[in-house]
C-alpha cells in the first residue's frame, strides 16, 4: 500500500468516527514480551530485534526482524488479535471471540490463515475477517526496498522490541491494553516510509533516550531485504519446487500461526516486512458505538544450532520439518536420500550430491561448502562457504592451491580435473550492463569478448590437459550461474558469510582481472545496500585490493 492510499484510509477512519454518536475508536498494537525463551534456557543469546512500526491514524503496520549480532539467526513471528464491541446504549464491551479478555493477551486469538489464502482467517480467527484486513509483505512498483533505522538496543538478553509510533513494547508499556499508554522503544512516528536513505539519528538528540544505548549513540538508516516472493502459507510453500523453497520471504504455518523467515537471517541483514498494514473494514467503521481492536506480536529468534521449543522431531515434521531443515541447510533436498545436516561434519561417502538443491550447505571433511549445480555425468560444482582470508601477497591462485593441498585425501580423491585460464582480463566498460545500479546487474554482451565468454570452468580429462585442482570462478561462470533458477540469481545466493575470526567479508574475488587502474581481480561485493554486485575492480587507499576481500575456492567433484 502506497503512502497516498494509506492517507486516504486514515481519512476514512476519521470520517467513520465522526458518524459515531457518543462512540470511541480504539486501535492499538504492541509487541511481544519475550523473544529468546529457548535461548535463555540454553544460556545463549543471539543479536536479533523485532521491529514494529505502527501508526493508528494511517493504519500503517510494519513488522520485521533485524539481525544486529555476529552470527546468523532463525526467526519466527506469531500474530494474535483481540476485538470487543460496546454498542450504543450498552454499558460493557463484548468480545467478538468468546473467552477472550483485553487485559490477558494469552487469551487473544492466534491469526490462522486458510491453507490456500493467507489473508482469509479460519477457525476462531475467522471472527475478525469482517472487521480487519491485514496486508502481508511489501511491494512498490519501481521501488527497491524500504529503509529503517537500526535498533539502538544491542543488549542481547533484553527482551524489548523496537516499537515505534503508536506501537509499544509490552515491557515498556507495562502490559497496558488501553489503546493510549505509551511504550515506544524506538524513534519514528510509525507512518509509511518515515525513514529514508542516509539519515543519521543520534540517541537523545530529540529529548528521548531510547533503550539499550546512551545519549550520543548514532544509527544510520539501512534497507530491509527485498522479498524474493510474497508471504505464503506452509501449504502453498510445500507446492513450490525445491529450488524455490528457501529464500528471503515469510512462510506462515496455517496450523499454528507461526510465520517463519524462510532462510537464515545473516549478520547485518534485516528481513522484509511480514506485515505492511492493518486496516479496519467498513463494517468496523459502521459500528454504532465503541470498539477496541488490538494485535499482539510474539516472536522467537534462535541460533540455527538449536531448535524452536515446539519444533517437530527429526523425520516426523512433515512440511514444517522440511522447511526448518531447509532453512538450516540453506536448501531443501529431494526426499530420495537424507543427507547429513549442514553442520554435521561427514566424509564424502556419507553424501549423495544429486538430490541436493543449489545453495545447499554441507560440511565435508572439516570444510563447509555450498552446492552450486549438477553438471551432469556425475559431476557437481561446489564452493567454499566462508572463503579464505586474503594472503599478504594477494596471490589468489597460490592461496587457493595451498588450500587444496591441505584438503583431506578423501575429498581430493573425488575431485574432477579441469582447465583454468588465469590470464583473462577485461574492464567494466567492455560490456553493456543490465540493471547497472542494482545487485543483479549482468553483462548483456559477454560475446563481444570471446576470451571472457569462453572462460567457463568445465571437466577436462587428464589426457587432454585437465588438472585436479581448486579454482576461483570466472566471470563467465558467474553469468551462467546467475540466470533464473540458478544459485546466483538471488542476493542470498551470492553472499558470503562472516568468517570465524569475526572479520566481515566485504567481497569475494573472481579469477578474471581488470584492465583498469591497478589491474585487480573482479569481485562480487557484499557491502552496499544493492550488493552483492559484480564489479570490475575496487581500490583501497593504498591502490590495491581491499584486505577484507576473500578468495573463495570452488571444486568440481564426481560421484
Amino acid at each position: 500500500m502506497n503512502r497516498e492510499q494509506k492517507r486516504k484510509l486514515g481519512v476514512l477512519a476519521v470520517l467513520g468516527l465522526a458518524l459515531l454518536v457518543g462512540g470511541t475508536f480504539a486501535f492499538q498494537s504492541f509487541n511481544q514480551r519475550a523473544i529468546n525463551d529457548r535461548l535463555r534456557d540454553n544460556e545463549f543469546e543471539v543479536g536479533g530485534r523485532v521491529h514494529d512500526y505502527y501508526n493508528r491514524d494511517t493504519e500503517n503496520k510494519d513488522v520485521f526482524v533485524e539481525n544486529y549480532g555476529e552470527e546468523p539467526i532463525m526467526a519466527r513471528i506469531r500474530l494474535s488479535e483481540f476485538m470487543e464491541i460496546r454498542k450504543r446504549g450498552e454499558t460493557s464491551f463484548t468480545p467478538v471471540v468468546l473467552n477472550t479478555e483485553r487485559g490477558e493477551v494469552e487469551t487473544w486469538t492466534t491469526y490462522i490463515p486458510d491453507g490456500n489464502s493467507l489473508t482469509t482467517r479460519v477457525g476462531d480467527s475467522a471472527a475478525f475477517n469482517q472487521y480487519s484486513n491485514l496486508t502481508f509483505g511489501w511491494t512498490r512498483g519501481g521501488e527497491y526496498a524500504p529503509w529503517y533505522l537500526p535498533t539502538f538496543n544491542h543488549v542481547e538478553n533484553d527482551l524489548m522490541t523496537a516499537a515505534a509510533g503508536h506501537a509499544r513494547d509490552y515491557i515498556a508499556g507495562a502490559g497496558a491494553t488501553d489503546g493510549s499508554t505509551d511504550g515506544a522503544t524506538h524513534p519514528g512516528d510509525g507512518t509509511d516510509a518515515y525513514w529514508q536513505e542516509d539519515v543519521t539519528y543520534t540517541n537523545g538528540s530529540q529529548g528521548e533516550t531510547w533503550p539499550g544505548a546512551s545519549d550520543g549513540t548514532e544509527r544510520t538508516t539501512a534497507q530491509n531485504l527485498p522479498q524474493d516472493r510474497a508471504p505464503m502459507t506452509l501449504q502453498q510453500w510445500a507446492a513450490l519446487p525445491n529450488e524455490h523453497k528457501i529464500g528471503d520471504f515469510w512462510v506462515i504455518d496455517h496450523e499454528t500461526g507461526w510465520a517463519y523467515w524462510a532462510s537464515q537471517l545473516q549478520v547485518g541483514e534485516t528481513s522484509s516486512y511480514l506485515l505492511d498494514a492493518a486496516q479496519m473494514t467498513e463494517v468496523a467503521h459502521d459500528i454504532r458505538g465503541s470498539y477496541y481492536y488490538g494485535i499482539h506480536v510474539d516472536s522467537q529468534l534462535i541460533s540455527p544450532d538449536i531448535v524452536f521449543e515446539d519444533e517437530p522431531q527429526e523425520g516426523h515434521g512433515g512440511s514444517l520439518g522440511q522447511l526448518l531443515d531447509g532453512i538450516r541447510n540453506n536448501a531443501v533436498d529431494d526426499e530420495e536420500f537424507e543427507n547429513p545436516d549442514y553442520d554435521e561434519d561427514s566424509l564424502p561417502d556419507a553424501f549423495r550430491f544429486s538430490p541436493m538443491s543449489p545453495g545447499r550447505i554441507f560440511t565435508m571433511a572439516g570444510e563447509q561448502y555450498r552446492y552450486l549445480e549438477d553438471m551432469g555425468d556425475g559431476n557437481h560444482m561446489i564452493i567454499l562457504e566462508q572463503g579464505l582470508p586474503r594472503a599478504p601477497s594477494g596471490g589468489m591462485d597460490a592461496r587457493i592451491s595451498a588450500w587444496y593441498r591441505e584438503l583431506d585425501i578423501s575429498v581430493q580423491n573425488i575431485v574432477s580435473p579441469v582447465l583454468v585460464n588465469l590470464t583473462v582480463r577485461a574492464g567494466v566498460s567492455s560490456f553493456t550492463w543490465s540493471n547497472p545500479d542494482y545487485w543483479n546487474r549482468l553483462p548483456l554482451d559477454l560475446h563481444v569478448r570471446p576470451d571472457v565468454a569462453a572462460d567457463v570452468t568445465a571437466v577436462v580429462a587428464v589426457e587432454d590437459g585437465g588438472v585436479k585442482r581448486a579454482f576461483a570462478l570466472s566471470l563467465a561462470d558467474m553469468v551462467r550461474l546467475s540466470q533464473p533458477g540458478k544459485i546466483f540469481s538471488t542476493q542470498a545466493g551470492r553472499k558470503i558469510p562472516i568468517r570465524d575470526s569475526g572479520v566481515v567479508t566485504q567481497a569475494w574475488r573472481l579469477r578474471i582481472r581488470s584492465t583498469e587502474i591497478g589491474g585487480n581481480n573482479w569481485i562480487v561485493e557484499s557491502y552496499s545496500p544493492f550488493s552483492p554486485q559484480i564489479r570490475g575492480t575496487r581500490l583501497n587507499v593504498f591502490g590495491g585490493d581491499r584486505s577484507d576481500d576473500a578468495d573463495r575456492p570452488a571444486l568440481i567433484i564426481h560421484q
